[in-house]
Order: structure tokens, then C-alpha cells, then sequence
């Protein structure tokens, strides 16, 4: 693994076949995530953002390019090593939080743990631990539809970040949620990033949210640039 690098790509293509055409949403991107590194891409809608998360966390594979994540080239792996490298390394936040309407938050922030083999009292100390730092340990057993838009967004972050993941891709997070909520959901997502040396790839159409990323690329015509304001 090179030093210093958690993530990255090159020349990542992709291609979708629509009727007889072939459309390129992606057309050779290029990224470089080191540890603890925050940035955030833009662009409009069908631009390809949530395509190009999807490749880095390895829930779908580029046409051509290649995604390493934690040293390791996704494209070598079986899809259960694939799976492993995920449960491993990445975390998700998506815009619906996908939690499991029967169990509890608890249970919900728990699974990843649980899936990985952990036992029971572990997971459950470990999930009870991380929704005390998103402030919803007075909820941990109330069950998703018992919960806020705001609540169910922070027991999703939980669940993110409870594997102590290397990066957390998230995909309009706050896309839900009125602005202060999205608020106080983002300065979470930043402090955990600062505490726990996390890597945070963010995708959001929220102007005043990018504005506080370190770096903020925009994903135009197929490729990833700068963002020039």
C-alpha cells in the first residue's frame, strides 16, 4: 500500500449500454484520498456522483480503471473478499438511511459488527458506544419508524462508523433533512472525521455544506476537477 493513501482510482471509466448507445457517464476519473482527508464533489444531477461512489466502495465495477482501497485492487478480489474489504475499510451514509425497520437502532448499528463475526456483548457495547457520540443513546431502543428524519440520519452515521472504517463514502447524507438538522448531522460527520482520522468523500448538491470541505471537486462531462467557484 502506498504510503499514506486510503483510497484511489485511475482512468475510471464507465459505460452504460441505453437501447443501441453506449453512454459514458464516467470518462477517465482520477482521485487520490489520504487519511483523515475531506472532500466533497459536486455536480448536477446525473452527472455521475453517486456512480462514481458506488465504483470507490466497490458496489459496482468500472468499465475500465482501477479502484485500489486499502492497498488492495478491487478488481483482483472475489466478490467475498470484496464484501470483507468493504466490511472492513469503508463506511456508507446514503440520502435514505436503510436502516432495518424491525430491529432497534441498537440492533441496526450493531449488524455490521455482528456480520463480521463479533460477538453479541462486543457489537452491542461497541454500537451502544457510538450512538452515545451521534447523542442518541436516550433512542438505542426504539426501532426506525419510532424515530425522526434527524434520528434515523445520526443511528445511519453510527452505523458507519462503528467498524471504525479507514473512509466513509456518503451520498447526500443530508439530502432529507431542513438545513439546521443537516446541520448538526454534518458538524457530527466532521467531528468524527477529526477524532477518528477518518477519510470523508462526501456527495451533496448543498452549496453551504461543500463550502466547509477542504477540498471540493466538481465531476463535469465525465471527469473530476477542481471547483472554481
Amino acid at each position: 500500500m502506498s504510503e499514506g493513501i486510503t483510497l484511489s482510482c485511475s482512468g475510471l471509466v464507465k459505460s452504460f449500454r441505453e437501447g443501441g448507445l453506449v453512454v459514458d457517464v464516467l470518462k477517465g476519473v482520477d482521485l487520490t484520498v489520504a487519511p483523515a482527508d475531506r472532500l466533497v464533489i459536486i455536480g448536477s444531477s446525473g452527472s455521475g456522483k453517486s456512480t462514481l461512489l458506488h465504483l470507490l466502495g466497490g458496489l459496482d465495477m468500472p468499465t475500465s480503471g482501477e479502484v485500489i482501497v486499502a492497498g488492495k485492487r478491487l478488481t483482483d478480489l472475489s466478490e467475498q473478499a470484496c464484501g470483507e474489504l468493504r466490511n472492513n475499510t469503508l463506511g456508507f451514509i446514503y440520502q435514505f438511511h436503510h436502516l432495518l425497520p424491525e430491529f432497534t437502532a441498537l440492533e441496526n448499528v450493531a449488524m455490521p459488527l455482528l456480520i463480521r463475526g463479533v460477538d453479541i456483548a462486543e457489537a452491542e457495547n461497541s454500537a451502544t458506544e457510538m450512538l452515545d457520540k451521534v447523542d442518541m443513546s436516550h433512542r438505542m431502543q426504539h426501532k426506525p419508524a419510532e424515530l425522526s428524519g434527524g434520528e434515523r440520519q445520526r443511528v445511519a452515521i453510527a452505523r458507519a462508523l462503528v467498524t471504525r472504517p479507514q473512509c466513509i463514502l456518503a451520498d447526500e447524507p443530508t439530502g432529507n433533512l431542513d438545513e439546521h438538522t443537516a446541520q448538526q448531522i454534518f458538524d457530527i460527520m466532521l467531528e468524527l472525521n477529526q477524532q477518528n482520522n477518518v477519510s470523508l468523500i462526501m456527495v451533496t448538491h448543498n452549496m453551504s455544506l461543500a463550502s466547509r470541505f477542504d477540498k471540493v471537486l466538481e465531476l463535469h462531462d465525465g471527469r473530476l476537477q477542481e471547483y472554481e467557484g
